[in-house]
């Protein structure tokens, strides 16, 4: 167990030690392909497998190396006001990060650091990518003890205290770790229902990306189109001589194959992503933490969330699976969109939304379509351009292939009506409602989408028309909003007015001064 960190202090310090040893372990991980490509470059025996383990050897001195450098140089001050890191080998950077402007802190364990009790501290500052600050690694004690300090910086008792002269001590009470009520979680069994309705073929990706080595190591040509016709001429022959009831067993067979191993390609990315997944409502937001290899605890503001997404996918919604997603301000691996309930059922998904600040469409809500003649526009448009295809290739065939025009150009007519369908009842299914708190925005017939956003959090409402929309009297309605977009297409012109109106009457009543503390 280690010591506790010192209380607040202008003096650098370093990350834990074992940094050192995690980058080592990744050096040497990095120099395997370059020995295994020096020795078959020189021959397998011999030479050619010491020069190899020479290689690989040398380049994981030479990342050990620059490792122990990099830790070596790397410190972080924690101020009265702010938190500092300087690094850099050669060329150095220091870069200061106020308490008051870092949104949140979270931590996150990859499987290496993991085993050795390492974490990665990541202030989230709103910038986004890699603009935010953080820290690896610092051990599981110290990591949550400053990341309990810094909020405490940042709120406004302690700006008080630190304007007093006192100095807020980093752990304690108000380091341990923080619980709250728990939202929505995930056992094995969700987990496995999950997996299978995140069927994927990624694994067959992979193996014929490996297949464009296999002349390394194979004697014959694995693209070669005549080798597989001989292999199916001479399988079809044995094929021929089964019964029918046989190769039908056979064919199903092959497809359940095929349907295992997706499921279990998106098992394991479902169970490694979302192992020990917890909501919790805490004091100070929403708590999420998941992961099996990589461990990520994300603690979400109230009142950093913007709005809410739930989405579904053609087959799980048909057994009434969705998805959950804040929209926030601060970022999760990159995204503005806060993963909170990946495969939940609607009766699980609405007390977050209510926690959040929201609410799902009550069965009264004054819901509106799109323009009609936004319908007639997305109709024509693209059933007319599937339809001067069919021309094109009529008139093509009718010369080079008399005899095959009427197949290409009915495949594309019929094309042209399933595309006409599909925008009728895209359009019958695409929504939007405005109360007195919220707008809310459904779309898609076979998976629907809906979006959710507080109107007093809105910052902006622009009404954007093209030529052809603004001859025909409809508009795309866009909904200035942190982090996230919200856009409505083929709103008729008065009703985005109107929506506009009753927005910007509930922006301008707001006192955005008291947002931050609500």
């Amino acid at each position: 167990m280690s010591e506790p960190l010192p209380a607040a202090q202008a003096e650098p310090r370093h990350t834990a030690p074992l940094s050192v040893l995690i980058g080592s372990l990744a050096g040497l991980q990095n120099a395997i392909f370059p020995a295994i490509a020096a020795a078959f470059g020189t021959g397998i025996g011999g030479v050619g497998l010491f020069i190899g383990l020479g290689v690989g050897a040398a380049i994981a001195l030479l990342s050990a190396g620059f490792a122990y450098i990099g830790w070596k140089r790397l410190t972080y001050t924690i101020g009265a006001a702010d938190i500092r890191v300087e690094s850099g080998v050669l060329s150095r950077s220091a870069r200061s990060v106020p308490f008051e402007r870092i949104q949140d802190v979270s931590l996150e364990q990859k499987l290496l650091p993991r085993l050795f009790g390492l974490v990665s501290v990541k202030f989230e500052t709103g910038a986004g990518g890699g603009d935010d600050l953080s820290l690896a690694y610092l051990t599981d004690e110290d990591g949550e003890e400053l990341r309990q300090l810094v909020r405490e910086r940042r709120d406004d008792h302690a700006a008080a205290s630190a304007a007093d002269g006192e100095t807020a001590p980093i752990g304690g009470a108000a380091a341990s770790d923080e619980t709250g009520e728990p939202l929505f979680t995930m056992g094995p069994g969700r987990l496995f229902t999950f997996g299978i309705f995140e069927f994927s073929l990624a694994v067959f990706a992979v193996l014929a990306g490996l297949t464009q080595y296999a002349g390394s190591f194979i004697d014959f040509e694995i693209w070669d189109p005549d080798l597989w016709l001989g292999v199916i001429e001479d399988q079809g022959v044995e094929i021929s001589q089964v019964g029918s009831g046989a190769q039908v067993l056979g064919a199903l067979s092959a497809l359940a194959a095929v349907f295992v191993i997706g499921s279990a390609t998106g098992m394991v990315r479902v169970f490694t992503r979302e192992w020990g997944f917890l909501l919790e409502r805490t004091a100070r937001g929403f708590r999420r933490r998941r992961g099996l290899l990589t461990r990520t605890d994300v603690v979400m503001p109230i009142h950093r969330v913007q709005g809410v997404k739930i989405g579904t996918g053609f087959v799980r919604y048909r057994f009434g699976w969705h998805g959950l997603r804040f929209v926030s301000l601060a970022q999760d691996s990159g995204a503005s969109n806060h993963v909170v309930a990946p495969f939940a059922k609607m009766r699980e998904i609405a007390p977050i939304v209510e926690a959040a600040g929201f609410h799902l469409p009550q069965e009264d809500a004054d819901w509106h379509r799109a323009s009609g003649r936004y319908l007639t526009d997305s109709v024509f448009f693209d059933a007319g351009f599937v339809l001067i295809i069919a021309g094109i290739v009529f008139g093509v065939t009718s010369i080079f292939a008399p005899e095959w025009r009427e197949l290409p150009t009915g495949i594309l007519i019929v094309i042209a009506g399933f595309a006409a369908i599909a925008n009728t009842l895209a359009w019958r299914y695409q929504r939007h409602a405005l109360d007195t708190s919220q707008i809310m925005a459904t779309r898609g017939v076979l998976s629907p989408h809906s979006q959710i956003a507080t109107r007093m959090k809105l910052h902006s409402v622009e009404i954007s028309q093209g030529p052809i929309s603004r001859l025909r009297g409809y508009a795309t309605l866009h909904l200035g909003q942190a982090g996230g977009e919200f856009s409505i297409p083929g709103v008729p012109v008065e009703r985005a007015r109107q929506v506009r109106r009753e927005v910007l009457e509930t922006i301008a009543a707001t006192d955005f001064s008291q947002l931050e503390s609500a």
